[in-house]
């Protein structure tokens, strides 16, 4: 509520008695006196609450916070510190129910209930080995907590990316922790077409096994178009800061086009430090071409590769199975 009024009695001697008050709340519709203890009064001066503030107390804690100063009180002084904030007058009663949401991990709650040194144990890092009973037991309680309404469950997202990566004794974990209802939301990647499963010899798309992708929903990706690369480009120059003519832009995004976006981003870069050397405002055409003619992408690189490699020290592929390549 709004403060009206703090009184409070100091003893006359030091040490004799405990500091008594009270202080007067109101809202819109009402107007109550508090009797104040030594912690509140204490709380109060910390705070540095006067006549005119808005505050809120946290009856089961005592905890003051101060939500700012009355409309009411805006013209008491002709200056405001620039942090000084105005708010209404609260409405209602002064005395309100609050609900406090407190957002947890089930790990956290595992590890408060599996050590002894209860909440202490999240800080000290050696979490220790968590039974499975209390696993169990933690499961058990946040499913009576759900169902009677005084919790509510929030998946995670498991992303999990190259995917392929993983063996046939991996897939079978996330198998069986799939079917848990408290499992998280997992996404996966990968760029592989149908590949061997990692520690066996049966080939399957993308690599996973066909059990796990009949659990899976399969987005499909396509290549970018020449508008979306363009924009990509913007993005990215916007991002590294680099000034850029629409004509430099545009051969990116040809060169993106032609090779790989990737490739584009890179020369973004290297063209700003050649435009730079030269003292220049902003990247040029001249740039990114003397940028592309330095590094070369991969495409070239394979056909600088195929013609001179009989002048390399180890090559393993023969002249005759040599193809040539689109330019």
């Amino acid at each position: 509520g709004e403060v009206v009024e703090i009184k409070i009695d100091s003893p006359a001697t030091t040490g004799s008695a405990a500091k008594t008050g009270k202080v007067t709340l109101k809202t819109t519709e009402m107007e109550t006196i508090y009797d104040l203890g030594q912690k509140m009064i204490e709380s109060l001066q910390k705070e540095k609450v006067q006549a005119g503030d808005v505050i809120a107390i946290d009856k089961a804690s005592g905890r003051i916070s101060k939500l700012g100063r009355s409309f009411a009180r805006s013209r008491d002084y002709d200056a405001m510190g620039p942090a000084t904030k105005f708010v209404q007058c609260p409405e209602g009663e002064l005395q309100k129910r609050k609900e406090v949401v407190h957002v947890v991990t089930l790990h956290e709650i595992d590890v408060i209930n599996s050590r002894s040194q209860g909440f202490l144990a999240l800080f000290a890092g050696d979490t220790g080995e968590i039974r499975s009973e209390v696993r169990e037991q933690i499961d058990g309680k946040v499913a009576e907590w759900r169902e009677e309404g005084k919790a509510d469950i929030v998946p995670g997202v498991l992303f999990i990316d190259e995917v392929h990566m993983l063996d046939i004794e991996c897939f079978s974990f996330l198998n069986r922790a799939l079917e848990n209802d408290l499992a998280p939301i997992v996404v996966v990647a990968t760029n592989r077409g149908i590949t061997k499963i990692r520690g066996t010899n049966y080939k399957s798309p993308h690599g996973i096994p066909i059990d796990l992708l009949d659990r899976l929903l399969i987005i499909q990706t396509k290549p970018y178009s020449e508008e979306e690369l363009r924009l990509i480009i913007d993005i990215r120059c916007e991002e590294e800061d680099v000034e850029m003519s629409d004509d430099a832009k545009e051969l990116l995004t040809k060169i993106g086009t032609e090779t790989s976006l990737r490739y584009a981003m890179q020369l973004i870069t290297s063209s700003y430090l050649i435009a730079k050397r030269r003292k220049a405002a902003e990247v040029d055409i001249e740039d990114v071409s003397k940028s592309y003619s330095l590094f070369v992408d991969v495409k070239r690189s394979t056909q600088f590769l195929i013609e001179y490699q009989d002048q390399y020290m180890f090559n393993e592929i023969k002249a005759s199975e040599v193809q040539p390549m689109e330019s």
